[in-house]
């Protein structure tokens, strides 16, 4: 295509520079300077550029290969979009500070040619969001494919349910699979979970704020809450972006004058210092004066055996101010009915968490590095929901 370069091309360019205009570039640039533009994933509406510096992501980068314990042996297959920062700052970033081995199973992500490439590359390692692994786990194929070597990877991107990380952990044998939690905003990486975390903290946690950097969990004042209460988690240090990409207003109401990060995400810390993210602000319930945190309730309908995947969304009601709408996804060759669901919820979660609506899907609407847009699927929520009365 017109304007890019094949990677072979690429590295043929970097050939015929010299030493020397490389020391000539090299000085005209500063460790803060801005070096790359990310675009947010649009998961809660039009995306903002976010303006990284070199300090921002090579050192993020790095850190996040340190947690993974990354080193010359090991041989990571990047599934994830390389102009996302899974996969240009935790995947390349992480694997350059190291000298690792960078696997690409594809232009694009497919979960047959991203378990041919762990089987036949033996990868010690694997990144992705929920749904890749999901779809890797279901894959009628799987079975074909020596997944033995894998040892560790990463699964962030969005919420990451127990009972797929359970999975991952004893059918994909990756023992010290983390989890690491993030926003492109902060480079991406805030928190994670590190090799030696036992398995509850590493399944129920996003882990612990990394090295040189500082998290807070505040109240709408923007107080410290005490430990064990939900608040907003905030970040600071020099994972912080500069700001949004000429857009001044917006950089305002995220990073206030102490260069504190709000993150709009739902937390609790507790006494060890683990975050647990419930949510975002936004994507919140208020029904009938209750909060509801879709967290919770997702990972209560992932226990269910027919359930490959679920979302949950609000959407407005007169009489009780918003209702609950769960999106159900079930495993091949599985089904189960709205009654069924009401069942298996009742007397197990409070009734004002049971969903009113269930709307069963062959998939999520997506952002393009796969992570789901609640946005979107309140609309849709919405619409189908007023069509049936």
């Amino acid at each position: 295509a017109a304007g890019m370069l094949g990677w072979d091309a690429l590295l043929a360019h970097a050939e015929a520079v010299g030493a020397e205009q490389l020391r000539a570039c090299s000085a005209q640039l500063q460790f803060d300077e801005p070096i790359n533009i990310q675009y947010t994933s649009g998961t809660t509406g039009f995306p903002k550029g976010a303006t990284l510096s070199h300090y921002n992501i090579l050192n993020n980068g790095y850190m996040v290969g340190e947690s993974l314990g990354l080193t010359e042996h090991d041989r990571l297959v990047i599934p994830v979009p390389l102009y996302h920062c899974f996969g240009m700052v935790m995947g390349n970033l992480g694997c350059l500070t190291h000298g690792s081995t960078m696997i690409y199973p594809g232009d694009a992500f497919d979960p047959l040619t991203t378990l041919q490439a762990v089987a036949e590359e033996r990868a010690t390692a694997l990144y992705g969001v929920p749904t890749m692994f999901i779809a890797e786990l279901d894959h009628p194929r799987r079975g074909e494919f020596d997944l033995s070597s894998l040892r560790t990877g990463i699964m962030a991107g969005a919420t990451c349910p127990i009972e797929v990380m359970k999975r991952v952990i004893g059918e994909m044998h990756m023992a010290e699979v983390q989890i690491a939690y993030g926003m492109t905003e902060t480079s991406p990486v805030s928190t994670q979970t590190a090799a030696d975390d036992d398995l509850q903290r590493r399944v129920a946690s996003v882990g612990r704020t990394q090295p040189h950097l500082e998290s807070k969990v505040v109240d709408e004042h923007g107080r410290i809450v005490a430990r064990g209460q939900i608040g907003e988690l905030c970040t600071r240090g020099y994972s912080v972006m500069l700001g949004y990409w000429n857009n001044p207003e917006a950089t305002a109401e995220a990073i206030d004058g102490a260069r504190w990060m709000h993150t709009g995400d739902l937390a609790v810390m507790d006494e060890a210092g683990y975050l647990s993210i419930v949510g975002r602000n936004k994507d919140m319930i208020i029904r009938g004066g209750e909060n509801v945190y879709p967290r919770e309730i997702e990972e209560f309908l992932f226990g269910h055996p027919a359930v490959a995947d679920v979302q949950v969304v609000g959407i407005p009601d007169e009489r009780y101010g918003e209702e609950i709408v769960a999106w159900i996804k079930c495993h091949p060759g599985q089904a189960v009915d709205d009654e069924q669901l009401r069942e298996f919820c009742k007397g197990r979660i409070a009734h004002f968490k049971v969903p009113r609506h269930f709307l069963f899907v062959d998939a999520f609407p997506m952002t393009v590095t796969g992570k789901v847009q609640k946005f979107r699927m309140r609309e849709i929520s919405i619409e189908q929901l007023s069509k049936a009365g």
